[in-house]
């Protein structure tokens, strides 16, 4: 089992899926797999944009690529489980609401009328 990204990794695979039109590509590729020609067809874009998103989610690792074995012209494109799974793992971790601690501020009003304050402590994701 591999750890899950940093906060800098996962920033990386958010600025992937912070395009509307890579997030519409993976949405449909998430119903099963599909050629350029029916990504086209379903989302109204050209192939040249579709190829162009696709191959940043593909270098993301979030969708793989496999050839049609009677003709390699054909390309087919489908969503990879296993790097989804990691980024849903690693948003859970990350969001995990468990992490929230109380705030005990160690500036503030509060500090300077001499009220002893706990440090802030930020509990570090996993593999951080």
């Amino acid at each position: 089992m591999t750890s899950p990204p940093t906060p800098d990794e996962l920033a990386k695979q958010l600025k992937v899926l912070a395009d509307p039109k890579r997030l519409r590509i993976l949405n449909l590729l998430m119903s099963g797999v599909q050629c350029n020609c029916e990504i086209g067809d379903a989302l109204g874009m050209p192939k040249n944009l579709i190829s162009h998103h696709l191959k940043v989610l593909r270098n993301a690792g979030l969708v793989q690529v496999e050839r049609d074995a009677l003709d390699a012209r054909w390309v087919y494109y489908s969503v990879n489980e296993e790097a989804v799974q990691a980024l849903v793992d690693a948003f859970n971790a990350f969001f995990d609401l468990r992490r929230i601690q109380p705030r005990h501020p160690t500036c503030g009003p509060q500090r300077m009328k001499g009220t002893p304050t706990k440090k802030l402590v930020v509990k570090p994701l996993v593999g951080e």
